[in-house]
């Protein structure tokens, strides 16, 4: 009889068992299950997991992506011993709580108690249904596909993710940091109680609305855990003392273009996207850009960006001043958006050419005006410096040595390498020598990527924004120079600028290597540098392409990029040369290394050089210069002469560029150097045609001004020789452009000393020196 009994139980049982299978068989294809009814909001973090900026749902809902191992145990701990102490055990159903609810919900003469487990609340969730008995059968249905077709874990992760939370908030982590300003591994006992009974009714339990309510449920869920001694009475006590708090739900707003940037530029726009900006200096950076461009116009905006060139992330990303402000355009990210570059293209200019072999750090460059040239730049500063070595050319920024060192690199390789380093050039036409004045588009991203190549011993990096790729360490490197012309670049743009001497060292002892670039018309403003571990940018203007007038890259960018670097943490070091790098002592205007025996040397440099080799002036006739070390011969009077005449001798005179000579002493002249013809057998080949000379003023002549003149008395301007027009110039600034056997005045200046000067076309010059005196 007994057998027979068990022999029943277990056919029933099987029967049961397989009357379940095929319900929730014909269950899930009349009624499949659908995980997919509800989407989370794309949430973008900071690297440490603190929301900057969050995207909700189609329906407006803030539900932030959520996982086990984003919570903390306290409040798994809190919701299991409160909701459902049984659920790792359940089939998803549990029979004694439904059974109990049943008996309470009798004896209330309403229903008070649901007996729902974790899982028919996630299919309540996911399938909404009428609070009716049918309801309840369908949600325990559904709560037993959840099971089947789920581990225990994902039903708990759904639950984590679409548990409501007043208002629009839904999931625990969304109402961590909108009610609680933390992330949910930050919890303490209270918070993680209220936040385990906040669910069951969230509007009436809003801790911002109704506090008190919120403290007695609360509290009766401490009282649950201390009861089940989950917890201990003093943990329960001390955790009963906490008063209810809550933040207003205030959406993330931090790095709000860096967000959209990744919200948008992703396939998957429901997910959660975790950046490598450090959130306290992402506030920081974008508190110092604020409050700067407050000083500024109401239509000018800044953007900066910040790199860790070590690693490679982006530590701060502010695409604008303002993302609200609709003066400031603040929606445009600026980061991104295509301007002139300035000047900040240079020392890569620079640097290649070192590569090339073309310069060293003191090669003499010529910043005087180029005359019959494809382009013919002047300086910022409308002036000209004359001979200047490669360091303080780029110092200074001045434009003319840097098309002459283009002109001999060539625009079409310099783009080339700028592309193949990681760039982002744009350009009208083919590339030309107006690329390094800022003839061309690029962005803050391209340019803090070149400048992370003289950081990384001349390799680029491009900055990552997404954590993902810097833990994959997908570094897309690129070769930009050698090693050693990127630490002399570095070495030269840490050095002090006249005028901005304090700019290069913050703290008393950490340098920083600049540059600046303002570009056409003050319509950009930028500021690049390096420090420490860092690599940081600065653009500083008006979003609509419109110019502000007085406001370029040394005055309006470098204060901005300063206070940035000074909210670092900074570490100091000394980048020691490379191997490759040597120092040496060079002459002017050969450029040849300083000896013992060496003639023709007017100036001696100390300068790098790579790999021992040592480049000569640009002199190349190829180039448009003409030979600096020249040959001629001697007769007995010390005259030169031609080869064929008798009783000569051979001699070498190294000499300056024409166009330098405005800028150097009389006797380093040329017309002091070279020996005038002879008489007998003059050496003409060597220099055809007449060199053109100043015939309306002698040389040291004394002019007197007369006193009480309403207008000033002139000065002839005349001169004979040369090729094509004249260029005449006072002090080395241009003042007049005069045809050949057409005569010029210039007004007298004021009493004092002046070098009067003139140039043809083809680079000859004549200099004389005048004083002015008064009749006084």
């Amino acid at each position: 009889m007994k057998s027979r009994h068990v022999k029943y139980c277990v056919v029933s049982v099987c029967l049961a068992s397989a009357v379940v299978i095929v319900c929730l068989s014909g269950l899930d294809r009349i009624y499949p299950l659908n995980l997919k009814t509800k989407t989370c909001s794309t949430l973008i973090t900071a690297k440490d997991g603190t929301p900057l900026r969050a995207f909700a749902d189609k329906n407006g809902v803030w539900r932030y992506p959520t996982d086990l191992t984003d919570v903390s145990p306290l409040y798994l701990q809190a919701l299991l011993t409160y909701e459902d102490r049984w659920f790792y055990s359940h089939p998803g159903v549990n029979p004694f709580a439904f059974i109990r609810a049943c008996f309470q919900n009798i004896a209330a003469g309403k229903i008070v108690s649901g007996g729902s487990t974790l899982t028919m609340q996630v299919a309540r969730l996911l399938h909404p249904n009428q609070r009716t008995l049918a309801g309840k059968i369908l949600q325990m249905l559904r709560a037993f596909q959840l099971e089947i077709h789920l581990t225990k874990d994902q039903i708990m992760t759904l639950y984590l993710n679409l548990a409501p939370f007043g208002s629009n908030i839904e999931g625990v982590q969304t109402a961590c940091f909108s009610w609680l300003g933390k992330q949910a591994m930050e919890l303490s006992c209270a918070e993680a109680a209220l936040l385990a009974v906040l669910p069951q009714a969230p509007s009436f339990y809003r801790p911002d609305r109704h506090p008190e309510r919120a403290r007695k449920a609360r509290d009766k869920v401490l009282d649950r855990m201390a009861f089940f001694k989950v917890w201990t009475n003093e943990q329960v006590r001390a955790a009963k003392k906490e008063p209810v708090a809550a933040l207003r739900f205030v959406p993330p707003m931090t790095a709000p273009l860096a967000s959209r940037r990744l919200y948008f530029g992703t396939d998957n726009p429901s997910s959660k996207k975790t950046t490598t900006l450090d959130y306290d200096l992402q506030i920081q950076t974008e508190d110092i850009v604020r409050d700067y461009v407050a000083g500024l116009s109401d239509e000018q905006s800044a953007a900066a960006l910040v790199v860790n060139y070590k690693t490679l992330e982006v530590q701060a990303y502010v695409g604008s001043a303002d993302f609200f402000s609709t003066k400031r355009k603040g929606h445009v990210d600026m980061v991104r958006a295509i301007r002139s570059p300035g000047s900040t293209l240079k020392p890569f200019l620079y640097g290649l050419a070192m590569d090339e072999g073309l310069i060293h750090s003191h090669s003499l460059l010529l910043d005087t005006p180029r005359f019959q040239k494809e382009y013919e730049p002047g300086n910022f500063s409308k002036g000209f410096s004359g001979p200047v070595t490669v360091a303080r050319a780029l110092r200074l920024s001045l434009n003319v040595p840097a098309v002459q060192v283009l002109e001999a690199y060539g625009p079409q390789k310099f783009y080339d390498r700028l592309i193949n380093a990681g760039a982002r050039i744009k350009l009208s036409g083919k590339p030309n020598l107006s690329i390094i004045l800022g003839g061309a588009g690029t962005n803050l991203e391209s340019l803090v990527t070149l400048y992370t190549g003289l950081a990384r011993d001349g390799i680029t990096g491009k900055p990552k924004l997404l954590k993902q790729d810097a833990d994959q360490d997908a570094d897309q490197e690129r070769y930009l120079m050698s090693p050693g012309a990127a630490w002399i670049i570095s070495k030269i743009l840490a050095q002090p600028m006249p005028g901005f001497e304090g700019i290069n060292r913050l703290s008393g002892h950490i340098p920083m290597a600049w540059k600046t670039g303002t570009s056409y018309g003050f319509r950009d403003a930028w500021a690049l540098g390096i420090m420490g571990d860092y690599v940081a940018g600065v653009w500083v203007g008006r979003p609509d392409g419109s110019p502000c007038p007085g406001q370029y890259g040394a005055v309006t960018a470098i204060p901005l990029l300063r206070r940035i670097f000074e909210s670092l943490p900074l570490t100091d070091f000394i980048k020691k040369p490379p191997s490759s790098v040597q120092p040496i002592k060079i002459c002017w205007p050969l450029g040849s290394a300083k000896t013992r025996t060496i003639t023709n040397c007017f100036v001696q440099h100390d300068a790098w050089i790579l790999d021992n080799q040592i480049p000569l002036t640009l002199n190349s006739a190829t180039r448009g210069f003409d030979p600096l070390l020249k040959t001629f011969w001697i007769d007995e009077n010390g005259n030169r002469a031609q080869p064929s005449c008798g009783g000569i001798k051979k001699i070498r005179i190294g000499v300056w560029p024409q166009g330098a000579e405005p800028w150097l002493p009389p006797s380093w002249r040329r017309n002091k150097l070279i020996a005038p013809p002879s008489q007998k057998c003059p050496d003409l080949a060597s220099f055809p045609g007449n060199p053109v000379q100043i015939t309306s003023v002698f040389n040291n002549s004394i002019l007197t001004r007369p006193p009480g003149q309403a207008t000033p008395p002139s000065i002839p301007i005349t001169a004979l020789g040369g090729q094509g027009k004249y260029y005449w110039f006072l002090n080395k600034k241009l003042v007049a452009v005069i045809n050949p056997g057409s005569a010029g005045v210039l007004p007298m200046p004021l009493p004092g000393t002046y070098q009067l000067s003139v140039a043809d076309e083809a680079g000859s010059f004549d200099v004389i020196d005048f004083e002015v005196i008064s009749m006084d």
